[in-house]
C-alpha cells in the first residue's frame, strides 16, 4: 500500500497517511472547492488499507483549524471507517487537537467520540 502525503494548500489540509507505520494525520484548514473529489482518493486508499488489517494499532492525528460543511461529511465518513476497523478487532487511537479558544472544533471532536464508541478518542488542546 502506497503512503499518501499531500502538502497543505490555502484551502486543503496537509494529509499524511503513513500506512506502513499505521499513522494517519490531517492538519490545517479544509475547504476544498470540491470536497468529494479531494477526499475520494483518500477514502479509497483508506478502505484498501483497513481491509488488510488484523489486530493492528492505528493512530489518527487530527489538527484541523477549520473545515466546511462539505468536508464535514467526508471527515465523518473517515471516522465511520476507522470505527468499523476498531469493531473488527483493530485498536484505533484518535488524537483530536484544537485551539483552547475554539469551542466549535472541540465540540466536533466530542461528537466524533460520542458517535464512534469503538475509537479511543483523546481531545487535546494546543499550547
Amino acid at each position: 500500500m502506497q503512503n499518501i502525503h499531500l502538502a497543505a494548500t490555502s484551502f486543503s489540509p496537509e494529509v499524511n497517511f503513513d500506512f506502513a507505520r499505521h499513522q494517519l494525520s490531517l492538519k490545517g484548514e479544509c475547504y476544498p472547492e470540491n470536497a468529494a473529489v479531494f477526499f475520494e482518493p483518500l477514502m479509497s486508499a483508506l478502505h484498501g488499507y483497513l481491509a488488510t488489517l488484523n489486530q493492528t494499532q492505528i493512530t489518527f492525528d487530527v489538527q484541523l483549524a477549520y473545515f466546511n460543511s462539505a468536508s464535514t461529511k467526508a471527515i465523518l465518513a473517515i471516522f465511520e471507517r476507522l470505527n468499523a476497523a476498531a469493531v473488527a478487532g483493530n485498536y484505533v487511537t484518535v488524537n483530536w487537537y484544537s485551539d483552547p479558544d475554539d469551542d466549535t472544533i472541540m465540540e466536533f471532536g466530542q461528537e466524533v467520540a460520542d458517535d464512534n464508541s469503538a475509537l479511543d478518542v483523546h481531545l487535546l488542546q494546543l499550547a
